[in-house]
C-alpha cells in the first residue's frame, strides 16, 4: 500500500498498477504506453512491472484499437486502452457506438464488454486544437456507454478502479489541465468509488454550482469568492455524466433554488443543457431564477494565445451567479 501526495496523473498510474496486480486479465494497450509510459507518462513503469504481454505498444491506429479491445473484452480480458488525445477518439466511434455499447443488448446479456477507454481531454496546456477537445456530450448520448470525468487525484484513483471492474464499456476522460495541478494526499488502498454518483465538494444554501472535469477548479474559486460576499454556494462535481445522478442535483437545487452549470465543452447540446432540462422537469416550482450555463463558445479550441478567453473563467461564473442571485 502506498501513502503519500499524488497528482491526478500519478493517481491514474497508481490505480492501473493496483488493478493489474489484482487481476491478470487487465491488459493495458495504446500508442507509446509501454516503453515511453504514455504521452503524459500515465502508464510509466507498467511494462517493467507486468511485462510486454500485458502492456502493449500499438501502432498509430485508433480505429484498430477500438475494434481490438472489444474483441479482447468479449473474450474475458479487461483491456484498458489509451487514446493519446480526445481529438483522436473519433476514429474509434464506429466501434464504440455500433459494437461496444450494444454488446450486452445484442447478445441478451450473454456477452458483456468490460473495457475502459482512457483519454486526456480539454484545453489549457497550450496544445493544438485536436489535442484540446471536450466532446463528452457525443458519448453521453450513446446508450450502453458510461462516461466518467474525474476532477481530483482521489476521484481519479477510485473511479478508475471501479471502471475497470465494470462489466460494460467505460469512457474515462482525464482533464489534461489537472494532470499535475494540486497534488493531494492519497492512500493506495484499492477503495472503489461509486460510478453513478455526484460528489458534493462544498455545502451551501444560496446557490448550486454544478461542474465537472477541469472546470471544477474555477467553480470552487468562484464559490470562495461568493463566500467573501456572504453568499453560500454549494458545489457539485458531476463526475459521472452518463448516467447522471439527478437525485443529488435535484436535492441541491430544491434546497438553494438557484443553479449555475459550468463546463468547458461547447454550449450547444452540451451536458449542461441536459442537466438544466432535467432539473426544470423535476424541480421547476422550487427554482427562484432561471438556470444559467457558463460554457466554452461553439468554436474549435483556439490556439494557446486565446485559451484563456475560450475556457470559462472565474469572472464568467461570478457574472452568471450575480444574474441568478439578483433575478427579479
Amino acid at each position: 500500500m502506498s501513502n503519500g501526495t499524488f497528482s491526478l496523473l500519478e493517481a491514474v498510474n497508481l490505480a492501473l498498477h493496483r488493478a493489474m496486480a489484482e487481476d491478470e486479465n487487465v491488459i493495458v494497450l495504446g500508442e507509446d504506453v509501454g516503453v515511453n509510459g504514455g504521452v503524459f507518462r500515465a502508464t510509466l513503469g507498467l511494462r517493467d512491472s507486468f511485462g510486454f504481454k500485458r502492456v502493449i505498444d500499438s501502432p498509430l491506429a485508433e480505429t484498430m484499437l477500438g475494434g481490438l479491445v472489444i474483441g479482447m473484452a468479449a473474450q474475458g480480458l479487461k483491456p484498458v486502452v489509451e487514446i493519446q488525445f480526445m481529438g483522436f477518439i473519433y476514429a474509434t466511434m464506429e466501434h464504440l457506438v455500433s459494437h461496444a455499447s450494444r454488446m450486452r443488448n445484442r447478445t441478451r446479456g450473454r456477452i458483456t464488454c468490460p473495457m475502459v477507454l482512457r483519454t486526456p481531454m480539454g484545453a489549457g496546456i497550450r496544445a493544438p486544437e485536436h489535442h484540446s477537445e471536450s466532446t463528452e456530450a457525443l458519448f453521453a448520448h450513446i446508450p450502453g456507454l458510461r462516461v466518467l470525468v474525474p476532477s481530483s487525484p482521489a476521484r481519479a484513483y477510485g473511479l478508475l478502479l471501479a471502471a475497470i471492474d465494470d462489466p460494460d464499456p467505460v469512457l474515462f476522460l482525464e482533464p489534461t489541465r489537472l494532470y499535475r495541478m494540486n497534488p493531494q494526499p492519497l492512500v493506495d488502498d484499492g477503495k472503489r468509488l461509486p460510478l453513478d454518483s455526484c460528489f458534493t465538494l462544498r455545502e451551501g444554501s444560496d446557490i448550486t454550482l454544478v461542474s465537472w472535469g477541469a472546470s471544477i477548479v474555477e467553480t470552487l474559486q468562484a464559490a470562495s469568492a461568493l463566500a467573501e460576499q456572504g453568499v453560500s454556494a454549494e458545489v457539485i462535481d458531476v463526475a459521472c455524466i452518463k448516467p447522471l445522478d439527478l437525485d443529488t442535483l435535484e436535492a441541491s437545487v430544491r434546497k438553494t433554488g438557484r443553479c449555475v452549470i459550468v463546463h468547458e465543452a461547447p454550449r450547444t447540446c452540451g451536458v449542461g443543457a441536459e442537466i438544466a432540462a432535467s432539473l426544470y422537469e423535476r424541480a421547476l416550482l422550487e427554482l427562484q431564477a432561471p438556470i444559467l450555463r457558463v460554457t466554452a463558445p461553439d468554436i474549435p479550441p483556439p490556439l494557446y494565445r486565446l485559451e484563456s478567453l475560450y475556457i470559462p473563467g472565474v469572472e464568467d461564473i461570478l457574472h452568471a451567479c450575480d444574474s441568478t442571485l439578483n433575478f427579479a
